[in-house]
């Protein structure tokens, strides 16, 4: 017998009736309004072209690791999820036959935040009023790809349907941006923006440093050297603001920043495009490099977010038949108050830069996070990340930050995601959980009602434009 599938008007919110009460007066204030989404990675190809999805499983399974990752861990082979491999070697390619695949073993996303988007995206988006289970499959299945072959479920009618007022894709130094162009050469009035990722030619970790560095210097008509690299970053920042950008984004293995004078940084620049560097000598470049992108977005006003602290492709046998970002991606230990006192020396009262900090590392939140973004005007705090954008999550870190920080010195919502129809409702998750905190903090008389009002849609909406200047 197949069992119902409801979302409960009240999810999320308190089990006091008198502050679920507050919970949803608030909630109907800010449920309907535009998502503003500063940050992600959906496919900028999608909007400039606007095609129909392929099927159910390439919509939903395929490209998430949050979805893969849970099915690895409990024995199902990625192979046996479509998941392609780096030399090109079979995998399975029956999209019903992954689908069937993922419902047998749905029942692993219970208490996730997952189950909490796909539930949302199966009854919402799709009108799906069964569970997905084993017996379910081939019926929600075909719900799902009938949908996927109308009009109505194309990139931009979506884009349209959930209210998004913009949206920023996230590319890397070397992208041409031709599909930003084709956006705007189209004439669709959807706001879709870039973001300037710049850790292929920033980190000499990586296996294609020099090689990235030197097509990435080509690129701007620049020579390789030091000089002409910090120049190909100013021409470059200058191309993705073209194509909307606003902010920039930093991926490094943690928030250690440097000061280094102009020889010093000369000859780390000149070793590290001559061959192998040490770790600490990859770390000072980084580091360095971060400082130098501080100051340039204090002279072309891009917003900087640095998301430090992820040990990437933890599991090596993954990423050798897989490739990166196939949900080995593990979080460590972070610092920031002494990893950032060179950049913020320079930068942190300069009422020009904005930064945006993140972290995966919970317990650096009343300890180091908050007490920074108290202070320094630059600072500002970005929301719960990655493992932790969950109902818990989002619950600890409005508990830790706001007693120092505010609310004001946080930036709202940014799903972060490469999932388009995980967007609503990851923002629906955020805005309930806002709710039933500020809910919380009336009931106890530590908020007027009034005040949460406003705080609610600011949380839901202001916060994001005025920090990422859109």
């Amino acid at each position: 017998m197949t069992k119902p599938l409801r979302l409960h008007p009240d999810r999320l919110f308190p089990s006091d009736p008198a502050t679920r009460d507050i919970a949803r007066a608030l909630h109907a204030t800010v449920r309907d309004l535009p998502i503003v989404s500063p940050h992600g990675h959906t496919d900028p190809r999608w909007f400039a072209y606007d095609q129909p999805f392929a099927d159910p499983a390439q919509l939903l399974i395929v490209p998430d690791h949050y979805v893969f990752r849970m099915l690895y861990s409990q024995g199902v082979k990625l192979e046996d999820l479509g998941v392609p491999t780096v030399d090109g070697s079979r995998v399975e390619s029956d999209p019903r036959a992954i689908w069937r695949r993922f419902a047998e073993h749905y029942h692993l996303f219970r208490g996730t935040p997952s189950r909490l988007w796909l539930d949302w995206v199966f009854a919402e988006a799709f009108g799906i009023d069964v569970r997905l289970e084993a017996a379910t499959a081939d019926h929600v299945y075909d719900i799902v790809d009938a949908a996927l072959k109308t009009d109505a479920f194309r990139p931009r009618a979506l884009f349209e349907r959930y209210n998004i007022e913009v949206i920023a894709t996230t590319e890397g130094p070397l992208d041409p941006l031709d599909h930003h162009r084709a956006i705007r050469a189209s004439g669709w009035a959807g706001r879709v923006v870039t973001a300037y990722r710049p850790d292929p030619v920033m980190d000499p970790d990586d296996p294609k440093f020099i090689d990235n560095v030197r097509r990435f210097c080509a690129m701007a008509g620049e020579e390789p050297d030091y000089a002409g690299y910090l120049r190909a970053h100013e021409k470059r920042r200058a191309d993705f603001r073209e194509a909307g950008a606003t902010s920039t984004d930093h991926g490094h293995p943690s928030a250690f920043t440097a000061n280094l004078s102009l020889e010093e940084a000369e000859a780390l620049f000149a070793k590290a495009m001559a061959g192998p560097v040490s770790a600490r000598e990859a770390e000072l470049f980084r580091g360095h490099m971060l400082v130098q992108m501080a100051r340039m977005a204090t002279e072309d006003g891009m917003v900087m977010q640095l998301h430090p602290g992820v040990h990437r492709s933890h599991n090596a046998a993954v990423r050798e038949r897989f490739g990166r970002d196939k949900g080995a991606d593990i979080p460590v230990a972070g610092e920031f108050v002494q990893a950032l006192k060179p950049l913020l020396d320079r930068y942190g009262n300069d009422p020009r830069l904005t930064l945006i900090l993140f972290t995966l590392d919970e317990d650096v939140y009343s300890r180091e996070l908050a007490p920074l973004a108290g202070h320094y005007p630059a600072v500002k705090l970005g929301p719960p990340w990655w493992f932790h954008d969950s109902p818990e999550g989002m619950r600890r870190f409005r508990e830790r930050m706001t007693e120092t920080a505010g609310f004001y010195n946080t930036v709202g919502f940014n799903d972060d995601t490469r999932a388009f129809l995980s967007i609503p409702a990851r923002h629906d998750v955020a805005r309930r959980m806002d709710c039933a905190w500020l809910a919380q903090l009336v009931a106890e008389h530590r908020l007027e009602e009034d005040e949460a009002f406003e705080v609610a849609h600011a949380l839901a909406y202001d916060l994001a434009k005025k920090a990422y200047r859109l």
